[in-house]
């Protein structure tokens, strides 16, 4: 409790010496946030291995409860990419922003508290100090979104996040008000045996389910989530996309750990959920050239992934099948953790890209690999993750949903199952070819701009991070197996359930471990075989025939995905923009394409914009002049008099 406590202080103090420091802020913020991040780290070590469970209160217990915090081994795993992220973006942020940005101050000061609120609301157990660390996180989280709030698109970006996160507050009140009209306390306990099968309990699932799936970004909620990201400083956009929208599964967790029997309905519904997210969230994604905008839609696609992992573990409570329960639940916990490390490095590659070229536009990159080798590295580790490939981390939780998808289709046949396993290996995927189109169009080929061919490495401030994070996603890839009694005590937490059997039963992480080792080795040996005859300078470049090739001749983002694209017509409403040719010497010619966001651009854009001329032409009514307003009163009064006599 110590520890949590010192991390959480830190973390809310960190910001504040950079208040009346004029140099050396940054450096004081991230001193404070990485150690924040030892003391929490190790206290979530403790919970995860050790078994150490407590719980806080007040000297006076309010609504009822006995405590309004409690570590146990759910708020321990999500306290772990909370604070590393956090510490990663404020060294990161260091050389990102410097002294001499002016927002510098204010975001650093934001940052502490927005990690400070995120810490407590893991450990939350009472909904009035879950909602106070919940609002604290959605208003820091605003102010920072709009950092760069002198520019429109930035504004349009913040007030949209707003919206959206206050709609799904008020969705949680009125679940936790149902909550606690049913347990008579507002204390987070367990319902009773029958409850989730009643109208009550399904509303409460519901309103639950749009609160939570609001904040993480589930289709169709996710419409705030690309414009907030892309608006976003980096390594605010890192957090954002590796911690907050956990925040939202976090919840859904912790209502599946209150439940002892969910209907099957609401294991099918997040499986469908999740496979929806993860389809069209990576599909839109293949249509961005925005590079920020493109990673925040495959983190809609991850969210997917998560959801599918929980939704097969929630069938296998409901079933009574104890291996689909253990490999889902582990399977989609397990992805929450490998999302915010590899999804938080490549938001960090994008800020170092994006600082060194000044714009977020793919098509005007290209060729950074020689000139930033090491975010180009880590960028391919990162990209090689998410599209969860092995050896890396991302293999692995993949793997597990896999498994238990397989298993709960042999036991019963459940059509979830199929949908999970047809949703995950579509995803994989369209995954690999967006992120092919990515890294490609970004650090291979030659420059397509002047900005391209200047560009320099970022600072050791920034690639320090990126290292880290990479680091740590080739470790969790090769050494899963060291995992398995966190993940054991956190499933048993997750599922309500303490006496399930251990994940080494059914997953076999140690032939896993074996494997991906044997496969990094085989990888090692073919690249040094390659090496020397890579590195003659003798030997030219097989160049297909052309002899003085131009940027022109390379495949841009649009052109690259434009197959893939055209496709999928049907789902992206893509818009084409090029001239065609209708001449026997034709000048130049350009190909663009651009996806719109069917929520946002499509519906409710145009939505509020009728609404708002509908409620320009009710101006004719307010003129100005008393008379006419004394008027309406009567007419008003005159109706109700009617109207109650009648």
């Amino acid at each position: 409790m110590i520890l949590f406590g010192l991390a959480v202080l830190l973390a809310a103090l960190s910001g504040v010496p950079g208040l009346l420091l004029r140099k050396r802020g940054g450096e004081v913020a991230a001193g404070m946030l990485s150690l924040a991040a030892v003391f929490g780290l190790a206290s979530s070590v403790w919970t995860l291995y050790g078994g150490a469970v407590w719980t806080q209160g007040l000297p006076f217990t309010p609504l009822g409860s006995p405590g309004l915090l409690r570590f146990d081994p759910i708020a321990a795993f999500f306290l772990i990419p909370v604070l590393l992220l956090a510490a990663c973006g404020s060294v990161y942020g260091v050389a990102y922003f410097g002294d001499t940005h002016e927002g510098a101050r204010r975001v650093r000061l934001l940052y502490g508290l927005t990690t400070a609120f995120l810490a407590l609301l893991v450990a939350a157990a009472h909904a009035v100090t879950f909602m106070l660390a919940w609002e604290g996180m959605a208003i820091t989280a605003f102010l920072l979104v709009i950092t760069e709030d002198r520019e429109p698109e930035t504004q349009r970006a913040g007030w949209i996040y707003l919206i959206a996160t206050h709609t799904g507050t008020l969705c949680l009140f009125g679940a936790f008000s149902l909550m606690a009209s049913t347990l008579g306390s507002f204390a987070f306990t367990g319902f009773s045996s029958g409850f989730a099968s009643t109208g009550r309990g399904s509303l409460t699932f519901v309103l639950f389910l749009v609160g939570f799936g609001i904040k993480a970004g589930i289709f169709p909620f996710h419409f705030w989530l690309p414009p907030a990201h892309a608006a976003a400083p980096s390594h605010v956009s890192s957090i954002m996309s590796g911690v907050f929208l956990k925040m939202g599964i976090l919840g859904l967790i912790r209502l599946l750990s209150w439940i002892p029997d969910p209907p099957l309905w609401w294991g099918g519904l997040l499986v469908v959920l999740g496979a929806i997210s993860g389809i069209l969230g990576v599909a839109f994604a293949l249509g961005q050239h925005d590079l920020k905008r493109l990673l925040a839609y495959h983190s809609i696609e991850n969210i997917g992934i998560i959801l599918l992992g929980l939704g097969i573990g929630t069938l296998g409570k409901s079933i009574g099948s104890v291996s689909v329960q253990v490999l889902g639940y582990a399977g989609g916990l397990l992805h929450v953790l490998n999302h915010g490390l590899f999804k938080g490095l490549l938001f960090l590659n994008a800020g170092s890209v994006i600082r060194g070229m000044g714009t977020r536009n793919l098509e005007q990159m290209g060729g950074l690999s020689n000139s930033m080798p090491v975010t180009a590295g880590t960028f391919l580790i990162g990209a090689w993750a998410i599209c969860g490939l092995p050896p890396l981390n991302g293999f692995v939780s993949e793997w597990l949903i896999y498994l238990a998808a397989f298993q709960g289709l042999a036991l019963s046949r459940l059509p979830w199952t199929v949908i999970a396993l047809s949703a995950l290996a579509i995803i994989g995927a369209l995954a690999l070819a967006c992120f092919a189109k990515a890294y490609g169009t970004v650090f291979l080929g030659q420059p397509r701009s002047a900005e391209a061919s200047k560009v320099q490495e970022s600072p050791r401030a920034m690639r320090g991070p990126m290292v880290l994070l990479a680091g740590l996603c080739i470790a969790l890839g090769l050494a899963p197996v060291l995992l398995i009694p966190a993940l054991d005590r956190l499933v048993s937490s997750a599922s309500g359930v303490q006496a399930l059997p251990s994940l080494a039963g059914f997953a076999h992480l140690g032939l896993l471990s074996a494997m991906a080792a044997l496969l990094l080795g085989l990888a090692c040996l073919c690249w040094r075989w390659a090496r020397p005859a890579s590195a003659r300078k003798d030997v030219p470049t097989w160049d297909c025939g052309y002899l003085a090739a131009s940027p022109r001749m390379q495949y841009s983002a649009s052109s690259f995905a434009d197959g893939l694209v055209s496709g999928l017509r049907f789902v992206l409403w893509p818009q084409f923009h090029f001239r065609r040719i209708a001449a026997f010497f034709p000048t130049a010619r350009r190909f663009h394409s651009h996806v719109p966001d069917p929520v946002l651009d499509r519906v409710g854009a145009p939505g509020l914009d009728l609404v708002a001329r509908g409620f320009t032409l009710l101006r004719v009514l307010q003129s100005g002049q008393l008379p006419l307003y004394l008027l309406y009163i009567l007419i008003t009064l005159l109706t109700l008099l009617i109207w109650m006599v009648a």
